[in-house]
């Protein structure tokens, strides 16, 4: 709740953690209020370093799930970590996970995996992670994973070009291919399944590099370190490299699905906050790293013409609890919200705020459901497939275990009209009045955002002729007079900027 704030119950919010809450007012470093056209149950705000993802927002191009959990919440890192990259409850115990069975499903008609890839259908890996190890999330039934392990393409590819085997020297192979006599033997085979995944590893490792290449370096900038103070060990931005990366692959021809980064830290049990500042320490950092990130990854795939291709969804195995302890920290909580971001993204808040009578978030959505709306609007998936990928359960628009799932508005590859509509409603610029005008005129216009607005008057040449505001304003609708004197009269363009927003319309002076 110190990520996303509840404005609607402020007050209860501050008596629940009155140790590290958010300032709502009276500091330099308050909260973001996030949109007051919304409904005040759903009324939010963002923790103070999370500027970038107020301006995502505005721009349509982010989401927000309250309240997202499981039934019986688990409380347990490692087992609920499985549960939700199992895609399961949590009385169920899976040996795969839900990205890995949608994998299975997706790329199931170019043969067996990994035995028939990779292929020149789907010549690059089906999932990639960063890290050292690979998830519970892409585990097929009975069968390896789906994903591989990336940090570094190039280093990737020098490592295995290092490694012996790879070459034959003199017709003797290091690697030892068991002698034809053996086979059929069952050590023929095992060995040589190794090493047809070893050889798959060099396919791998090779065509990854070269679209690495190809995607080339970004003219985005991304930040390496949360520029104010924190402790040790929080100041390095670890999610750029990881979104750089992945922006430079697709950029070069990757065509690889679904992609899994880590940050960490978030077990803020203690000092979450520093004492003599709720706003400031490890948690603010975390916030920074993210939104920073983000912002900076999605000006990378706007650059590089794939924003349009691109939904990114954030995932934890629980929340936080409502009530802070002594310790400047958070313990295991249930429910909290999600983030999805993109050009395709329904923007606006899904779900009310949390209500703050108990010690535990309630879960609103289960976080099957999400994933399943996910598939379906964004990936493509059939509703008889998602169904199949949670062992035969509907959370689109049916009923699992006597709860009735409905379609949740999360992400549209055709959602341009709906991102205009929501613009609209939170910034516009309306007719002046009069107009035509003599002596004076009134703008009146809407903003989501405190913002610096302008609005410049230009002639029919495009020559800037005077700027009529240039102040501060609050979120919110703005009525403005200005005083025409000293313009000759004629036709004119008047301009409004505020921030990323500009709308320009026609004036007449008598």
């Amino acid at each position: 709740m110190n990520s996303v704030i509840p404005v609607d119950q402020y007050e209860l919010y501050y008596n629940a953690r009155p140790n590290i809450a958010i300032p709502s007012k009276n500091s330099a470093r308050k909260m973001i209020e996030l949109d007051s056209t919304l409904p005040l149950s759903k009324q939010v705000a963002l923790h103070p370093d999370m500027p970038h993802l107020k301006a995502l927002y505005d721009q349509g191009r982010m989401n927000i799930v309250q309240g997202v959990s499981y039934e019986n919440n688990n409380g347990s890192h490692f087992r609920g970590r499985d549960i939700s990259f199992m895609g399961g409850g949590a009385d169920d115990y899976f040996s795969s996970g839900w990205l890995g069975r949608y994998l299975g499903k997706e790329y199931g008609g170019l043969g067996n995996y990994p035995d028939d890839f990779p292929n020149t259908t789907m010549p690059y890996p089906l999932a990639i992670e960063t890290g050292n190890d690979l998830s519970l999330i892409f585990h097929q039934e009975n069968n390896i994973p789906t994903s591989i392990s990336l940090n570094d393409p190039e280093g990737f590819a020098k490592l295995v070009d290092e490694l012996a085997g790879f070459e034959d020297e003199q017709n003797i192979d290091p690697r030892g291919i068991p002698p034809e006599w053996l086979n059929p033997s069952p050590y023929y085979k095992e060995m040589e399944w190794i090493l047809g995944l070893e050889k798959k590893s060099d396919d791998y490792a090779q065509i990854l590099f070269e679209a690495y290449q190809r995607g080339g370096a970004t003219s985005v900038v991304y930040p390496e370190r949360y520029p104010l103070n924190a402790p040790r060990g929080s100041l390095r931005n670890g999610l750029s490299p990881q979104l750089q990366m992945i922006a430079r692959l697709l950029a070069g021809g990757c065509s690889t699905k679904v992609f899994l980064v880590r940050l960490g830290g978030f077990d803020t049990h203690a000092d979450q906050v520093e004492s003599y500042d709720p706003t400031m320490g490890v948690h603010a950092a975390l916030m920074y790293h993210i939104s920073s990130a983000i912002n900076a990854f999605q000006l990378d795939l706007r650059a590089r013409g794939l924003e349009d291709r691109v939904l990114t969804v954030t995932t934890s195995e629980f929340g936080r609890r409502v009530y802070s302890n002594g310790s400047y920290g958070t313990d295991h909580g249930t429910g909290g919200p999600i983030f999805i971001f993109g050009k395709g993204v329904e923007p606006g808040v899904v779900g009310n705020t949390p209500n703050l009578s108990g010690d535990n978030v309630d879960q609103q959505y289960d976080y099957r459901q999400v994933y399943a709306n996910l598939l379906h609007s964004w990936m493509g998936v059939t509703k008889a497939d998602v169904s199949e990928i949670f062992n035969n359960k509907n959370f689109i628009d049916g009923s699992v275990d006597g709860v009735n799932y409905e379609p949740l508005p999360l992400a549209n590859p055709n959602a341009v009209a709906g991102i205009e509509n929501f613009l609209s409603s939170r910034f516009h610029l309306e007719d002046a009045y009069p107009n035509p005008a003599k002596d004076e005129t009134v703008f009146k216009f809407r903003i989501n955002q405190k913002e610096m607005v302008s609005i410049d008057l230009f002639d029919h040449t495009g020559k800037q002729m005077k700027r009529l505001i240039h102040k501060e304003f609050l979120p919110g609708l703005h009525e403005e007079k200005v005083s025409l004197s000293g313009i000759l009269a004629g036709t004119y363009i008047y301009t409004l900027q505020a921030g990323f927003y500009h709308e320009s319309k026609k004036l007449i002076i008598l």
